[in-house]
């Protein structure tokens, strides 16, 4: 079952001036949301209160109808999981143990670990490749390994919705589309709702059905990656001259940010009239 998420008048502050104000926010059901900006723009601080981890001074944030302020902890963790930037694991807890744990909204005093339970974790461990190494500790897994790990735990979970912020942060390049990818499969094959930080606009253009950037507290633009995503809105958002151009392998929209690397760029064939175009760019 599909699970709605919104935010209606939201404005939220850390005891000072507010982050957000009046703010209005519709996830769409079973895509992907990309949550894009520069550092401190508020990105993270909208994804901690759209899953009740942070509470605004005004607004509500709506989850299948109802006020996510006025739902109890448990009920709320069978519909939505969050997976925090950077989460760390107690030394020794191995793969199996940290599934696990994405079942405790389940548990009660008069109900215990079932065999359905068990089911969602061994599923969980499959989905994400870590079957085979539910025994090892996590915290001598790689990178990549441990996050898959992480994200298993929100699947064990079982929820329509899975918050995530920056999941591919201080990860190489191969781990990031490795989560990535996963979390692609994991829509398109269970209709999870996924909604997420990333830095990388490139990869957010590529894997997001729906982008929302954000500058200073504000909305600028929401919507498909192709409609959106052009140099002036890169510009608005992260102060970035750049050129907007379709990705050579899926033909999303991919930023080229001008810079001074012009020598670089030069080469025995090219005219003079490429030249002079990178000229124009690196020194624009």
């Amino acid at each position: 079952m599909m699970s709605a998420l919104e935010a209606k008048g939201l404005s939220l502050s850390y005891g000072g001036d507010y982050i957000f104000e009046n703010l209005d926010l519709t996830v769409p059901v079973g895509k992907i949301t990309v949550f894009i900006g520069s550092n401190g723009c508020g990105k993270s601080t909208l994804l901690r209160s759209m899953a009740r981890l942070l509470k605004p001074q005004r607004g509500a944030v709506v989850l299948d109808g109802a006020d996510i302020a006025g739902m109890s902890t448990k009920d709320v963790a069978r519909k939505l999981a969050i997976l925090p930037q950077g989460p760390t694991a107690p030394e020794g807890l191995t793969v199996l143990q940290l599934v696990k744990q994405g079942r405790y909204p389940y548990q009660s005093w008069l109900r215990q670990w079932s065999p359905e339970d068990e089911k969602a974790v061994m599923a969980a461990l499959e989905s994400t490749g870590l079957t085979g190494l539910a025994d090892r500790t996590v915290d001598s897994l790689s990178g990549g390994q441990r996050q898959r790990a992480w994200i298993a735990m929100t699947l064990a979970q079982e929820t329509p919705l899975i918050l995530l912020d920056e999941p591919t942060t201080y990860l190489d390049l191969t781990h990031q589309i490795e989560v990535l990818d996963l979390l692609y499969e994991l829509n398109v094959q269970e209709q999870r709702t996924i909604v997420m930080v990333l830095h990388d606009i490139n990869l957010a253009c590529r894997y997001a059905d729906h982008i929302v950037a954000i500058r200073d507290g504000s909305i600028k633009a929401m919507g498909r990656p192709e409609d959106i995503i052009c140099s002036e809105l890169m510009q608005t958002v992260f102060q970035l001259p750049c050129e907007i151009i379709p990705d050579p392998l899926y033909g999303t929209p991919m930023c080229v940010p001008h810079g001074k690397g012009f020598r670089r760029t030069q080469t025995a064939s090219s005219s003079p009239e490429e030249t002079e175009r990178l000229r124009e760019l690196t020194t624009a």
